[in-house]
């Protein structure tokens, strides 16, 4: 009996924190993490200020644990699409699965959009604790350079790795960039459609030749 009321407390417990985290995504969705308060937080969530003090410590550490989990799940998504695509695909291929996610968000609009670019901004120069993230980022890496070494074997590896970075990095600039808006009034399609290129650009480079 012990065992299952410790059980059923955990369950309870981990309700709580995820409802937390959720409510917590929702205004930061809304309004950016500046604008995210512990009173309305709290009352989204229907949690009391204890349950943030408990579960995540302090008010900014709850909002890092958001935005982290939301980072996570977009890397997840690209890590899933990047290892769908065969290592014989085309760069065209490569940078449609790579900018996908991205594209659906800049398709949905919204809250979605919203988050992202709280992420993308995170993203850039994410905060001290977030190390565990390290694997996916480099996961990501590694599944591009799979399909880029079969491509471009005359480019060494450290050259397609600073490719790699600015190509994210184009992606993290255009959702947070005005232009980032304009594109959201578009339809997947469409945004695909001018994106991916330019992706497959950043991926390809150009070569010299004497």
């Amino acid at each position: 009996m012990r065992e299952q009321k410790t059980d059923l407390r955990r369950e309870a417990g981990q309700r709580t924190r995820e409802r937390l985290l959720a409510a917590t995504l929702e205004l930061v969705a809304r309004r950016g993490r500046e604008g995210v308060t512990l009173r309305e937080l709290t009352e989204n969530a229907g949690a009391n200020v204890a349950a943030v003090s408990y579960h995540f410590g302090s008010l900014k550490a709850l909002c890092d644990a958001a935005i982290e989990q939301a980072l996570e799940r977009y890397l997840d998504a690209q890590i899933e699409e990047l290892g769908a695509v065969e290592s014989t695909a085309t760069l065209h291929d490569l940078a449609a699965a790579f900018a996908r996610p991205m594209v659906r968000a800049l398709a949905a609009g919204g809250p979605d959009l919203t988050v992202l670019r709280t992420v993308a901004r995170i993203g850039i120069d994410p905060p001290q604790g977030w190390d565990r993230l390290n694997e996916k980022f480099d996961r990501t890496r590694a599944e591009i350079l799979r399909v880029l070494t079969s491509h471009l074997p005359e480019v060494d590896k450290q050259e397609l790795t600073f490719r790699t970075r600015c190509a994210a990095g184009l992606l993290n600039w255009l959702v947070l960039a005005p232009i980032g808006t304009e594109l959201a009034a578009k339809p997947a399609d469409e945004i695909e459609r001018m994106l991916v290129p330019v992706i497959a650009g950043a991926f390809h480079g150009h070569q010299h030749t004497d």
